[in-house]
């Protein structure tokens, strides 16, 4: 482990977002780039790879101990690379700002600040980074049009996790693809420690709950716990509401729901139907963006968990839900489940009208009724079976799946 470890350190593994991002960077300034993705996916690491790499000046700036209310800080950042591009008599320059959502009204700055250089063809190039895709994208929504491209940046795959640390299927499975834990799975105390700590709360505390008024704080980290542990099953709110103390109603459950599935955390899948309406009306199919964060809540260390062939169907199915679910950020697609009474499809893959059924075989099970009832209705463009008897689960969960389409 520890020549692994160390070939992690020495920053030599790359993820397939650093192409893009040096390609971009070193193409004439065009737009603002925003890496946006969850935490601890290795959002900076990429980032000081590039500029490691690349023959432009640079300056990297990061928000994080900024005070939320120091708009003016940006400006300040900006003037420095500038300054930089004056002194150092260059053609361009780099600025790097992470953790930008961190300041209220960025957005207003970035921009007043970009078409300042646009108008008098200053070459300062501009990529920002941060965590929290809601706040993200509100910005840019907000007053960035026409302005920047986006890079999503997911959690990390099966062959990433394999290239990187040697990870065994099962491995990748039960502890999911966070790199920064991957020293520490020897010692599971210390692997749900770093789960919890560094990624549950850090995420719950920095980006949600500084950025949203949440009235019952308590009730959001059961939420996701509660729906983290019921990751890949379909489950109704009302249920849910059963299990969760002091909850009210369905409403703010959904919202919870849906803060933490902006923030990368879990989210709750619609089924599939033609009609809008229903989709948004159905019973949530919950599945987590990293398979970690349903096996941190399971009462059994790794060995244990693979003996269990119930349990381990239902960790196994939830990993694959994992990587459809940053496939699908990635690449902007769709994602949904289907059932009919009880036919079922484990889930639904979509982008604009062409649809793909995928069916989830951990054992020997072999019963494929519902893909069959699906096909028929729906003519999907594929249908794949990911297990024992279709594509193995090595090969799937190392796909990129936009190339299904």
């Amino acid at each position: 482990m520890h020549h692994l470890l160390t070939f992690i350190q020495t920053n030599m593994f790359t993820r397939q977002e650093y192409n893009i991002i040096k390609r971009r960077l070193e193409e004439p300034r065009k737009f603002i780039q925003v890496v946006m993705g969850p935490r601890q996916v290795g959002k900076s690491t990429v980032v000081k790879q590039v500029l490691k790499e690349i023959a432009i000046p640079h300056l990297l700036f990061l928000a994080d101990d900024i005070p939320a209310s120091n708009r003016a800080w940006i400006s300040d950042c900006w003037e420095q690379a500038r300054v930089l591009l004056r002194v150092q008599k260059a053609s361009e320059v780099v600025l790097v700002i992470d953790e930008i959502q961190k300041i209220q009204g960025w957005s207003e700055i970035v921009k007043k600040e970009w078409d300042m250089d646009s108008y008098q063809d200053v070459s300062v190039k501009v990529l920002l980074l941060g965590s929290s895709r809601v706040l993200l994208e509100k910005g840019l929504a907000d007053s960035m049009a026409g302005r920047y491209e986006e890079i999503r940046m997911g959690h990390w795959s099966y062959a990433e996790m394999h290239d990187a640390f040697g990870w065994s299927l099962d491995q990748y499975v039960f502890y999911g693809g966070y790199p920064g834990s991957a020293t520490l799975i020897e010692d599971e105390d210390r692997w749900r420690d770093y789960v919890q700590s560094a990624i549950v709360d850090a995420t719950i505390n920095k980006d949600i709950l500084q950025n949203t008024v949440i009235t019952k704080p308590a009730l959001l980290k059961q939420t996701f716990e509660l729906a983290s542990a019921y990751s890949g099953e379909i489950v109704s709110l009302t249920k849910m509401l059963g299990q969760l103390q002091d909850a009210k109603n369905t409403t703010t459950l959904s919202g919870y729901l849906n803060l933490l599935e902006q923030a990368g955390l879990v989210g709750g899948l619609q089924k599939y139907s033609n009609d809008m309406a229903r989709k948004r009306t159905s019973i949530p199919k919950y599945q987590v963006f990293n398979n970690a964060l349903k096996t941190v809540f399971v009462n059994k260390d790794f060995s244990q968990a693979v003996l269990d062939r119930k349990l381990w169907g239902r960790i196994f199915e939830s990993a694959v839900g994992s990587h459809l679910m940053n496939e699908a950020f990635r690449h902007r697609l769709s994602l949904y489940y289907w059932r009919d009474g009880n036919d079922e499809v484990d889930f639904i893959l979509q982008k604009k009208s062409q649809v793909i059924a995928i069916e989830v075989k951990s054992n020997d099970e072999q019963d494929t009724h519902g893909l069959h009832v699906f096909q028929d209705k729906f003519h999907p463009r594929l249908s794949v079976i990911v297990g024992r008897s279709g594509i193995p689960a090595e090969a799937f969960l190392s796909m990129n799946l936009k190339e299904l389409f």
